[in-house]
């Protein structure tokens, strides 16, 4: 089976560099490990894209979309034939969205 490309959307983007700025004003080492430690998850799913649980705030979810968490972050991503796309990443104290 060949790998998965994976793409992050522009919101998820967004939401980890704001992240990492929050996070940066009271620690560049601690910014700097969580931006690593949460990329580096993300360029694994393309090696094993089912490795995490279908995402539980997906209404109606065929599995496609999936969720994990890292450093009390959240991301969803989707599972297609042809990629993988991340398309949330937010802190695990905010409200979960139901979509």
């Amino acid at each position: 089976m060949a790998t998965l490309k994976v793409i992050i959307d522009i919101e998820a983007s967004n939401a980890i560099k704001q992240a990492f700025i929050y996070i940066r004003k009271n620690s560049l080492q601690n910014a700097e490990k969580v931006k690593a430690d949460i990329f580096s998850c993300i360029k694994q799913l393309s090696d094993n894209p089912h490795r995490h649980a279908a995402d539980k705030y997906r209404l109606n979810n065929d599995p496609a979309f999936r969720a994990f968490e890292i450093h009390k972050f959240r991301i969803t991503y989707h599972v297609s034939i042809n990629e993988i796309r991340v398309i949330r990443i937010r802190h695990t104290q905010m409200n979960p969205l139901f979509y």
